[in-house]
């Protein structure tokens, strides 16, 4: 609101009345307008020395208006709107800071000033179309000698080094050695990095800011053996135990001797809880002076013996005699003197067993709380299930609906609610199982919804399971089939791709899943659905006459598949800079296919030169050349 206050005033003081500001829609877009007034992409004769009434006249409409963006008081986060203003003759006091650039509603008449160095750059166009249009065609029609003659003059004297270092990380065409110089520059990168000479470098790097970037995204790209060599890198014993607890999650393989170091330093109690910590350091954890690490050996109750069990069931420490009780009575049912006796009930009622009197009295009280924490407690005896499945509490009753001790015929006696439109996790128990054919087949079936989302989050499926399982009733399953199945069928793909394209756990699919079907695609051509349209381009047989038809398609979805396609024209990639829509403009930057003089004016504008950076057209060379200039400001 603040921006908008400030933008308004400004105008207002220029002797114009704002009437609203505009989302651009189908509008032709400012960063475009701003472009153009830099003069990126943009007809030669725009430039003027100043811009009299008769252009101004040629701007409003009958009713006096047009639209203008000024510089600095951007509207609209990434996509900035117009603001549409009312003048009735003369000349606006908009020609001087911070400057501007306007356009008349029917998208005709641009005008622009844009403050400079060596002063103010005017421009005025009519038949904007029309005249971008022909800039487009001839921008298209570059040589060779040219380009090589525009690669030459990079990066030249305007510049935006770290913008141009954001994007090279970005770059297919970057090279190995090109990336690790830029870990000097910048790592952000890393997120998304999957080779193995740069996360070598990246975790062998003296700042330990780099060494644990690539650890800490969202899908670690690291093997078991660049994880060892992060977490002995790490100076901080806590973060070497967390970037530890990290591997494990990861499936990496830890070295006996990593383990004796984490538990050596002063993080042992964090270590002491390491999943899967080996057997043979159990003895010393549970006799170490530190109570936090005596705590940790009890939650390995079974695998200690009998001696150790005692010892730590008669702990000096308060904190290790209850973790210990606690432990003992997940196997041997607890008598009602020891639970009256916990200062915290709700450990217990959550995983221990309890004597039958106790039990009964349990599942019968009055909080509604403690029969839920019981309702989960795999200690639960059959008796307590069945009563807790007629709960008067829905919530209590759901609970009851997901243990793993239940068949499907007991799961289905149960009445529970259930929201299909609730975000779901997977359950660990089905999880756990997803090797078992046996048990993917039996719970394929189940009434759960859960419980079937959760068999479709397994990798590999029994054919009969992944058949079932893509008639499924509700429509989250069939989804997690897609995304994480890979013997999801073909079929399946399509037909949730009709209202699915990726989420940020499983970007892009289900169309990026081996089995998504690619011939015959061609007969979406004129599909109703912008969805279906744009698979058009996925078609082996599709022809870059298709690549240029979608780039004019009314839906922009489609036009950003074809602002991707390498075989759409320089002519098209130079229109789409253009487009209404910023994901078409963002994605087109990066299309190799853009003519080089364009894409080095794309460099210098602060809007595009991280995203222009990332453009595999731009030769290696340059691109050193790129980093060089972004590595001088850090000497």
């Amino acid at each position: 609101m603040q921006h908008h206050e400030k933008l308004h005033a400004l105008l207002t003081r220029a002797g114009v009345e704002v009437v609203e500001d505009v989302r651009p829609g189908g509008l032709f877009p400012p960063e475009a307008g701003w472009r153009i007034a830099r003069g990126i992409a943009a007809p030669g004769g725009a430039e003027r020395e100043v811009l009299d009434a008769a252009w101004w006249d040629r701007l409003p409409d009958a009713d006096g208006e047009f639209l203008v963006a000024v510089l600095g008081h951007r509207i609209g986060g990434n996509d900035s709107w117009w603001t549409r203003v009312r003048h009735v003759g003369g000349v606006p006091e908009l020609t001087g800071d911070p400057g501007f650039v306007a356009l008349s509603l029917d998208g005709q008449v641009l005008l622009a000033v844009l403050p400079g160095a060596g002063g103010p750059r005017v421009t005025a166009l009519d038949r904007l179309p029309e005249q971008l249009d022909e800039v487009a065609e001839a921008a298209g029609r570059e040589t060779q000698g040219e380009r090589a003659e525009v690669w030459t003059a990079v990066p030249g004297s305007r510049a935006w080094p770290l913008h141009w270092a954001e994007g090279i990380g970005s770059n297919p065409a970057a090279t190995d050695e090109l990336l690790i110089r830029l870990l000097d520059v910048t790592d952000g990168f890393l997120h998304g990095c999957d080779r193995p000479a740069v996360l070598d470098a990246a975790v062998d790097h003296p700042d330990p800011r780099v060494r644990s970037r690539p650890a800490d995204t969202f899908r670690p790209k690291l093997t078991s053996e660049q994880w060892v060599r992060l977490i002995r890198a790490e100076p901080s014993p806590g973060r070497r135990v967390l970037w530890a607890e990290h591997a494990l999650a990861w499936d990496a393989v830890l070295p006996q001797d990593l383990y004796d170091d984490l538990l050596a330093g002063p993080a042992r109690a964090r270590a002491a809880e390491l999943p899967r910590l080996p057997a043979r350091y159990l003895r010393s954890l549970a006799t170490d002076a530190d109570t936090r690490v005596r705590v940790a050996a009890c939650a390995r109750w079974e695998d200690l013996d009998a001696p150790l069990r005692e010892r730590l069931s008669t702990d000096a420490d308060h904190a290790v005699r209850t973790a210990a009780l606690l432990a003992h009575h997940t196997g041997v049912p607890m008598p009602h003197e020891v639970f009256a006796a916990l200062p915290d009930p709700r450990p217990a009622l959550e995983r221990c067993c309890f004597a039958a009197e106790l039990e009964a009295e349990l599942i019968r009280d009055g909080d509604t709380e403690v029969r839920r924490a019981l309702a989960a407690n795999p200690g639960l005896s059959a008796h307590g299930v069945a009563v807790l499945a007629e709960d008067p509490r829905d919530e209590v009753r759901s609970a009851v609906a997901l243990r793993p001790d239940l068949t499907e015929e007991q799961r289905a006696a149960v009445r529970h609610d259930f929201d299909p439109t609730s975000m779901s996790h997977t359950l660990s128990w089905v999880e756990d199982l997803h090797g078992d054919a046996d048990a993917m087949r039996r719970l394929a079936a189940s009434c759960h919804p859960l419980v079937r989302r959760s068999v479709a989050r397994a990798r590999h499926l029994p054919p009969e399971v992944v058949a079932r399982l893509a008639r499924d009733e509700d429509r989250a399953v069939r989804l997690f089939l897609a995304e994480s199945c890979e013997d999801a069928p073909a079929d399946l793909l399509l037909e949730v791709w009709r209202w699915w394209d990726g989420s940020f756990s499983h970007p892009d699919r289900p169309r990026s899943h081996p089995n998504f079907p690619r011939a015959g695609l061609l007969r979406y051509s004129a599909d109703s659905s912008g969805r279906m349209r744009r698979l058009v381009l996925d078609d082996p047989e599709s022809t870059p006459a298709d690549v240029a038809r979608l780039a004019r398609d009314p839906e922009a979805e489609v036009r950003r598949r074809a602002a991707e396609d390498s075989r759409l024209s320089p002519a098209d990639a130079v229109r789409l800079l253009n487009d209404p829509d910023s994901h078409v403009r963002g994605i087109v930057v990066r299309n190799p296919r853009l003519p080089a003089r364009v894409l080095a004016g794309l460099l210098h504008d602060r809007d595009t030169a991280s995203s222009a950076s990332a453009n595999p057209a731009i030769p290696v060379p340059v691109l050193y050349r790129l980093l060089a200039a972004a590595e001088a400001p850090r000497r």
